[in-house]
């Protein structure tokens, strides 16, 4: 295993025999502001193809994990190997709003990409309509679509998603929720959500991690059949258990309920 702060590979992280293909490996990461260690000695593997979704309490340092692993945050002490091909999409689309929707999905490509390739992406989220239209033109679904799609043509062995459906009313969340599950299912990458909402992790993941004091306190598999809804069997057990490790009492299996632990856990800006 490297020892190096932060080292990209073009393959996956080498994995002990025996275990799945890691598609990230950290070892004895720490991230410090102030003084104060946001991340402290947090060791973590994700599998190539699983998809994987993290949550934790405001300031707990999920977003700031999700930077290191993005390589926006070198900062470090620790091991990182990660896929040299790997793509973040933020809560805020971040769309340029001079250049035209196709143009900011091939923004920072190398070379000259032609514009076949941004519409190939946006056909992939159902955009293809709006290649050439304005982004102050784009709905909140649509500009949320146009960064997936940003992220997309990047062809990525390790997809970063940090709350990209947080400002998103609850119709356009869930188709979004639903277009990220049918392309992770049709990419095969690896994938990290970062959320707040309960409900959203096991609606889409393989496993949800809870972090806490620095480091990942409770890790768990998310056994249920695809398709998924929160009245399947089993779904308000792993509901309850996950809330239990936020700190947070289960105030039923109504997604009413649902929504306000989401706010509950959401109360402050993460770092």
């Amino acid at each position: 295993m490297a020892t190096d702060l932060h080292r990209p590979v073009t393959t996956p992280a080498p994995s002990p025999a025996g275990e799945p293909e890691a598609a990230v490996r950290v070892e004895g990461l720490t991230r410090s502001f102030d003084g104060r260690a946001v991340i402290d000695g947090l060791d973590l593997t994700l599998a190539a193809g699983e998809f994987t979704a993290l949550l934790g309490r405001s300031g707990c340092g999920k977003s700031t994990l999700l930077r290191v692993l993005a390589g926006l945050d070198r900062e470090i002490a620790g091991t990182v190997l990660v896929p040299r091909r790997r793509s973040v999409a933020f809560q805020a689309p971040r769309l340029m709003p001079w250049k035209r929707v196709w143009r900011n999905v091939l923004l920072g490509l190398p070379g000259k990409p032609e514009r076949a390739l941004a519409e190939k992406a946006l056909a992939e989220v159902g955009l293809t309509d709006r290649a050439g239209a304005w982004p102050k033109t784009l709905s909140g679904g649509e500009a949320q679509r146009a960064s997936l799609a940003r992220a997309l043509v990047r062809e990525p062995d390790l997809l970063l998603l940090d709350e990209p459906f947080g400002a998103l009313d609850a119709l356009t969340r869930i188709k979004a929720q639903q277009l990220v599950a049918e392309l992770w299912q049709r990419r095969g990458c690896a994938v990290l959500l970062v959320t707040h909402d309960v409900d959203e992790s096991l609606l889409l993941a393989d496993r949800v991690l809870v972090m806490r004091d620095g480091g990942i306190a409770y890790d768990t598999a998310v056994g249920l059949d695809r398709p998924r809804g929160v009245g399947a069997p089993g779904f308000a057990e792993l509901r309850s258990r996950l809330l239990s490790e936020l700190g947070v009492e289960d105030g039923g299996s109504d997604g009413g309920a649902g929504r306000r632990q989401e706010v509950a856990v959401a109360a402050q800006p993460d770092a």
